[in-house]
Order: C-alpha cells, then structure tokens, then sequence
C-alpha cells in the first residue's frame, strides 16, 4: 500500500492551472454550481457539493466566490449544464479522458475534437479508452502532512484503498463510493486535504519520449484552456529529466 507517485503529471500540470487562476476559478466555480443544483445546497448534506467546495479551497479561491456559486444555483439562477465525457488517444500511445461541464454539446465537441486534431491527437467513441482505468476517489495532501508510515497508518484506519508517497507528498486513493467518509476521516486527523475529487486512474501507463510528451502537453494544455472543460486524464508519465527539457 505504498509506492511513488507520479500522478501529478498523469493527471495534468499544476503549474500551468496555476498560470491561469481566473480560468480554474471559473471551473470551480461550475462545479459548485452543478453539484448544489443536482443536490441539496447543503454540503454536509451533498457530498459532491462538499467535493467541489474542498477543490476550490485548496485553490485558495475566496469565500465569496464560492458562495456566489451557491446562490447561483439556489436561484436557479444561468445556464443548465450537463456533463460529458469524451475518450481520445494522444502521441506515444496514451489514453485520454475528458470530463466537461457544458451547456452546448455541440460546440464541445467540436472545439476537443480540434484539441485533439491539432495536437497530435484523435478523439475516440465512447468506451474507446474508459477500460484502461479505474474510476477512484484521489486524495491528496502535501509532504509537510506527515512522514509515509504515518499517512500509510491515517489511510488504513480511514478505509482507503492505496497510499503512494514521494518527496512531492501523498496520493490517497480510495473506491468512488468512499470518498467522501475516507476525506472526512482523513481531515480529522490529517487536516484538510490539498485535493479531493474522482478520478480516473490508468490501470497501467505509457513512459512518453521527448518529442512525444512535448506534443501531448501541448494537447493537455490546449484541452484545460477550454471553458467547458473540467479535467483532463491520462494514462502517461514523463520522467522529471524530459519535463526539464520541455518545460
């Protein structure tokens, strides 16, 4: 139940959201909206509203903010959105999910299947790559948490699945249907986490080459660029050494 985890540049770059602090807002902001809307706007009693208001702390995004978000959907307030979900390959072989919040399919999809085409990449039908992951609950937490055994010993007792720790912190990972009790256990003990959210974690990754990582990268930047777009997956690691190099 341990291991190092390169999860942080599967999943996407946080340094590149980081440049772009107004457009993730908006992201969380979406997310808080559609979860109050689909459930009570109560977070102790909406767990996916819990979810999303937990992703926009730990982006440091203002209390105001997210309470607009709320009253927006208590209001019944702007657009309807649905989520979608669409499958891709990337360069090198990988395997990519996107996860949308969108209140016009059409135009979605049109602008990822251009992400795709113009990156080196080709959008997939349904299914086409959702079977090379798992879907999981990821918790994340700084190094500064606490040392492995401590984290490993804080998962167990909370019910998770896997710990993987690195000197860049510690990748909790749960069942879907858990994670909002193993987040709450977690924070009674650990504090609050860096990260809690589903995921889609890839049952078995691609080591992408220099050519091959720059290209992808640009396909994953030029996916979390786009307003609708909520996360990007995948199924690819890139060593510290090439990161270096492009980034």
């Amino acid at each position: 139940m341990a291991g190092h985890s390169k999860f942080k540049n599967i999943m996407h770059r946080k340094g590149a959201q980081d440049k772009k602090r107004s457009n993730l807002f908006s992201k969380l902001s979406r997310e808080i909206t559609v979860a109050a809307k689909m459930g009570m706007p109560d977070p102790d009693m909406n767990p996916r509203l819990r979810l999303a208001i937990n992703a926009a702390k730990a982006q440091s995004m203002p209390k105001d903010n997210i309470q607009r978000a709320i009253d927006k959907a208590s209001a019944n307030d702007g657009d309807n959105y649905e989520e979608v979900r669409y499958e891709g390959y990337g360069p090198g072989g990988s395997a990519i999910i996107v996860e949308a919040l969108t209140d016009n399919r059409n135009r979605t999809a049109t602008n990822v299947r251009t992400c795709f085409s113009k990156n080196g990449g080709n959008l997939g039908t349904e299914g086409s790559v959702q079977h090379g992951f798992e879907r999981l609950g990821l918790i994340e937490y700084p190094a500064s948490a606490g040392d492995e055994e401590k984290l490993l010993e804080a998962a167990i007792e909370a019910g998770a699945v896997d710990v993987e720790s690195s000197e860049d912190g510690h990748t909790i990972w749960t069942a879907a249907d858990d994670l909002h009790a193993v987040a709450s256990a977690l924070e009674a003990v650990l504090g609050e986490a860096e990260n809690v959210k589903l995921a889609w974690k890839p049952n078995i990754t691609v080591e992408m080459d220099e050519s091959g990582a720059a290209t992808l990268l640009k396909l994953v930047d030029a996916l979390d660029d786009d307003d609708d777009v909520q996360t990007v997956w995948g199924n690819y690691e890139i060593s510290d050494e090439i990161m270096e190099k492009i980034g």
